[in-house]
């Protein structure tokens, strides 16, 4: 295939993958050939007869698997946002092919002498603080993967890791499939009657593009609770929408869910752990599982009874309707009626300030340039991974070309659920490359001719994932280990959520919340009460991420050989044992559709969300109090955290800024669990 846009590095700006020429059959000769070459490149590191040094060795490893590396993140974006048969087919051939090919790389008992020999020697190389860190990291992760253990522990850890590998897939393929399967179809409007008609319309337009004209779809987020619950005065229809949400992929799921945690146990072992939970976290900026479940036995109290002082409010008003039992269909759509009887607030009427345009430009992007002076320019002539998405060039405040950003924010049949950030090519110092990252969202398309409008929430999704782009976007590093969100699984939240404080921001919301067809401002009151109104929901909130948090550390706290017979049984004894058994309150994951911990890397990670929003709130805090202008706080945190990446430990970076250790009390004032 001599073909293969991938085999060269592209021509186009920023390196931006040639997408007009990719095509699905060319990824897997693709990665075929890139695991081949990046073998190679370290055959070559280790067929050197000369003694180790850090050139020769370190960062030979790191200018290696250029092919491999171009092709992934271009495939893991593609496979996740515009899927196909072929594909998840591709994706399934994949899988375990990087997992062997890791641990041809991390069991090399050869490349491993080569960085333990450095290693021991660190203190008499004269290295710069980064390049020590960088000798460190890898000495680090070769430890983790396995380079210590005999050659017999080594092959059951690739049994693992390739078994692993390809479970991962299928639960990920799984939920894709019930997600679309396990959509809502209505035949009638009135069947929606809450929705706003801008959402019916979508409604309809949904069905259209699914294949059911003339009816009605809505189709399922990610998480347990969907969004439509709030509006749908059909207790009915609210009930069959949420009963579709949790049963999704519990057959096939389950018992996939089991086996990996079964598998995960048995490699921490193999890796002289207790549990899985105890080897992720010790690379973490948590560090031991006891500091993990101590933040969050600590939350658990306060949280369940501030639900329930939110439940009686709902009970109080859901009884004028007759209902005598608040459950879980219910809780959105009286919560939204005491916001309205308490507050003064109707979510529902607050969408057409919120324009997708609007909000991006004239609030995600303007209050980037509030911080950091950047400014943006759609670039329409460069072509992205689908139709639907835009590139936009960034450029610093001195006119400087500083990267691209993609936004792809629309939902669609090929694309999973959630929000997320991809890096398509990451920043380097030691190749020259300048960034180009995406973000992904899940925005309902409106009817043709329709504007985008956007609930409170989702306003909060898309300043928060751009959070993750600028980590990416800012990155200055030398070495690609550390570039951009390439730090622990708790500290890479904590950016992306300090980042949605700018949609409050006064000066912020003023220059985007307008009206989408009079242009009038959103009133203050109206975000006043709407900021009050959100406190009232604390408690919710807090119990369904905590469910699905203690959920994520019971599958990974197990010890090797422990069995578990159901999971759908080990996840309520787990609730009840934790006193998150809330029957109104579901986790915000569950087990079979719980994709963050058995497909997407968050494994015993979950926890990582409150951990890093302890250091979110305290940075928030710090930059409302700091004395500085925005500007100047910007560029600090900026300088010293943003674009250091994991090229220093992320706590030292907080404490640059902030000017000492985190404190948690700003968290808890946040939530309301003072």
């Amino acid at each position: 295939m001599t073909e293969n846009p991938f085999f060269a590095a592209s021509p186009l700006v920023y390196e931006l993958p040639p997408y007009a020429e990719i095509r699905e059959e060319h990824y897997l000769p693709a990665y075929e050939r890139g695991t081949a070459e990046q073998l190679a490149e370290i055959a070559a590191i280790t067929d050197d007869r000369s003694e180790p040094t850090f050139e020769n060795t370190l960062v030979a490893l790191e200018r290696s698997g250029e092919l491999l590396d171009r092709v992934d993140r271009v495939f893991r974006n593609q496979s996740s946002s515009d899927t196909t048969e072929l594909l998840e087919e591709v994706e399934a051939k994949v899988s375990p092919l990087l997992a062997a090919h890791h641990d041809a790389i991390h069991l090399d008992r050869r490349l491993f002498a080569r960085i333990e020999a450095l290693h021991g020697d660190r203190a008499a190389l004269g290295l710069d603080p980064e390049s020590l860190r960088l000798l460190e990291r890898w000495y680090t992760a070769f430890v983790r993967s396995g380079a210590r253990l005999g050659s017999a522990e080594q092959d059951r850890l690739r049994e693992l890791n390739a078994e692993l590998a390809a479970l991962g897939t299928t639960f990920q393929q799984n939920v894709n499939a019930a997600t679309r399967a396990a959509a809502l179809v209505v035949d009638t409007a009135e069947e929606l009657a809450g929705l706003s008609e801008g959402a019916i319309a979508g409604a309809a337009e949904n069905a259209r593009v699914l294949g059911h004209e003339g009816r009605y779809v809505l189709s399922l987020k990610s998480t347990s609770t969907q969004p439509e619950l709030a509006q749908l005065a059909d207790r009915s229809v609210r009930e069959r929408l949420l009963a579709a949400s949790l049963a999704r992929a519990g057959a096939e799921n389950g018992p996939l869910a089991i086996r990996m945690a079964g598998l995960r146990a048995e490699r921490a072992a193999l890796l002289g752990f207790p549990n899985h939970a105890a080897h992720v976290v010790a690379d973490e900026t948590a560090g031991t599982v006891e500091a993990v479940s101590g933040l969050l036995a600590r939350l658990v109290e306060p949280a369940v009874a501030n639900a329930r002082r939110e439940a009686a409010e709902l009970a109080a008003v859901a009884a004028a309707d007759g209902v005598e039992e608040i459950a879980a269909h219910d809780w959105a759509y009286y919560s939204e009626k005491v916001r309205q009887a308490s507050y003064q607030v109707d979510t529902a009427a607050l969408r057409p300030y919120f324009e997708l345009e609007r909000v991006l430009v004239d609030g995600v992007f303007f209050a980037a340039g509030l911080a950091y002076g950047i400014t943006f320019t759609e670039r329409p002539e460069l072509t992205a991974h689908h139709p639907d998405a835009r590139v936009f060039e960034v450029f610093e405040e001195d006119g400087t070309a500083l990267g691209l950003f993609i936004g792809d924010f629309h939902a669609r049949a090929s694309k999973r659920g959630g929000a997320w950030m991809d890096e398509l090519v990451g920043q380097s110092g030691l190749t020259g490359r300048r960034p180009v990252v995406l973000n992904t969202l899940n925005v309902p398309r409106p009817a043709p001719g329709e504007p985008a409008l956007l609930s409170w929430d989702e306003v909060r999704t898309l300043f928060h994932e751009f959070g993750h782009a600028l980590h990416g976007l800012f990155s200055d590093v030398r070495y690609p280990l550390f570039a951009g969100t390439a730090v622990p699984r708790d500290f890479v939240e904590f950016p992306s959520q300090v980042n949605e404080m700018w949609m409050v921001r006064p000066e912020v919301l003023a220059n985007y919340a307008r009206h989408h067809a009079t242009g009038e401002p959103l009133p203050a009151e109206l975000v006043e009460r709407m900021t009050a109104a959100e406190r009232f929901g604390e408690g919710f909130r807090t119990v369904e991420y905590l469910a699905a948090t203690l959920l994520d550390w019971a599958w990974h706290t197990l010890p090797q050989g422990h069995r578990v017979e159901d999971a759908q049984e080990f996840e309520a004894r787990v609730l009840a044992e934790a006193g998150l058994a809330v029957a109104a309150i579901p986790p915000r994951y569950r087990t079979p559709y719980f994709q963050h911990i058995f497909s997407s890397g968050y494994s015993a990670g979950y926890y990582a969300y409150i951990w890093s929003e302890v250091l979110d709130a305290d940075t928030v805090r710090w930059f409302e109090t700091n004395g500085r202008s925005v500007r100047d706080s910007g560029e600090l945190f900026r300088r010293e955290l943003l674009a250091r990446g994991f090229g220093r430990d992320p706590l030292e970076s907080f404490r640059a800024v902030v000017g000492r250790a985190p404190e948690t009390a700003p968290l808890l004032e946040r939530r309301g669990l003072g």
